[in-house]
């Protein structure tokens, strides 16, 4: 069994990004609206301001409480789409349910869409032909490339529709014709079809969904989801699958650094269309 090392790969992405932005005449920046008082954006947020001073790139945050208007929020996201000095702009999500979030998000130019979460941005992943990924399912597809992991003609089996990892990582493996099949809370006997994926993609939230008996001999098992229980974190993936894997993406230092080094990488590809 061999452990996917994200934090060792995210660390090698993020010399490349510094690399390049180093190169570059202006230094690229990411603006990062926050709306209302969530305790883990806050983690989130500090993470991508310090992955961005490793990479010398700027980052600018914009944080609304709770009280703000919708219309107050979707003005400053058209301001930053028409400054030329701004080269990715992301919502921290989530955001409080009073507030559209679909309706916040596409008033993302999709030119500086670095999450990959306007209908534009996703529609292009359906169509095969995205300029930008949602930041953890482009870790996972570097993952697999840096770790030569080839889905054509495997089962993948993602357990999770979001529109965040599920439905985006879907369409990827689709694309690099692998056969897909999509479990979620509704699915019936799970069991079935984790035993027959060749890479099982846990994206749920649920501690330890996943265990060495639900799964074949030498799968390939990608842990996404994060369940912080007293002050622990755990994945949705028992460590006993160890014994029975081919492949194990840990928690924590798996996914979760290649999260971060993807949103620089998506700021990079921005800058490079938007400067030529």
């Amino acid at each position: 069994m061999e452990k996917l090392d994200g934090k060792l790969l995210s660390a090698k992405i993020k010399d490349e990004v510094k690399a390049l932005s180093d190169s570059y005449k202006q230094t690229p920046i990411l603006a990062v609206v926050t709306v209302g008082d969530d305790e883990a954006s806050k983690v989130y947020v500090e993470n991508k301001r310090k992955a961005c001073e490793q990479c010398d790139m700027s980052m600018m945050h914009f944080s609304y409480d709770e009280s703000t208007r919708e219309s107050e929020i979707i003005k400053k996201i058209k301001e930053l789409n028409k400054d030329k000095s701004v080269n990715g702009i992301i919502l921290q999500l989530p955001i409080p349910k009073k507030y559209n979030t679909k309706k916040i998000l596409n008033t993302i130019d999709p030119k500086k869409d670095v999450d990959g979460l306007t209908d534009i941005s996703q529609g292009k992943i359906m169509g095969g032909n995205s300029t930008f990924v949602p930041c953890t399912p482009k870790g996972i597809l570097e993952i697999f490339d840096y770790y030569k992991i080839d889905l054509e003609g495997r089962h993948v089996v993602v357990i999770g529709r979001s529109d965040l990892v599920g439905k985006p990582i879907m369409l990827e493996c689709i694309n690099r014709n692998a056969t897909v099949t999509m479990c979620h809370s509704k699915t019936k006997n799970l069991e079935k079809y984790t035993k027959d994926a060749d890479v099982l993609i846990v994206a749920v939230g649920k501690k330890h969904l996943i265990d060495k008996t639900m799964i074949k001999d030498n799968a390939v098992i990608i842990d996404v989801g994060i369940s912080r229980i007293e002050g622990k974190i755990y994945g949705d993936v028992n460590p006993d699958v160890e014994s029975k894997a081919s492949y194990v993406t840990p928690v924590p230092g798996g996914v979760g650094p290649m999260t971060v080094a993807m949103l620089l990488k998506n700021t990079m590809i921005a800058y490079e269309l938007q400067n030529k």
